[in-house]
């Protein structure tokens, strides 16, 4: 998207918030991931929310506070669910639609950026660590969604 000076850059943790909830707005609705966060994962929104914007605000402000453990809750989805390329490439897109649609700068260039490296990290490491499982999903042995 061009330069946009009527959206302001993320400054703040009331940003990062509104990011978050721009994105899962999107997400959770969406016909190709949303039943990942619905159905599969089971988000808890009022539980998870804090927990999102905690991490972006620690990514992009510099802010500590986030104490999950991300690859491990990505992990457990896997487990359930096989993520491909295609569902990260899909949160990548809405990720980016919620900037979009809400700041234009430096961090939010950033923040683009910065969600594209985890997503590819993501995947990746799940390919690898969890090939088998991956493997085991090709040849119909891995549980599906929906069941």
């Amino acid at each position: 998207m061009s330069n946009d000076n009527t959206r302001p850059d993320i400054s703040s943790p009331t940003d990062i918030d509104r990011l978050v909830a721009e994105f899962y707005r999107a997400v959770l609705s969406d016909p190709i991931i949303g039943f990942i966060f619905t159905d599969v994962a089971r988000i808890d929104l009022d539980a998870h929310l804090p927990v999102i914007s905690a991490f972006w605000q620690q990514q992009l402000l510099g802010r500590p506070g986030y104490r999950g453990q991300t690859f491990a809750a990505h992990r457990q989805i896997h487990q359930r669910f096989a993520l491909s390329a295609d569902h990260f490439h899909r949160w990548l897109y809405l990720f980016n639609a919620a900037l979009d649609s809400l700041f234009c700068g430096p961090v939010a260039t950033g923040a683009k950026q910065r969600a594209a490296r985890i997503a590819e990290s993501m995947r990746q490491a799940l390919a690898q660590r969890y090939a088998t499982e991956t493997d085991s999903a090709a040849a119909g042995t891995v549980r599906h969604w929906p069941p």
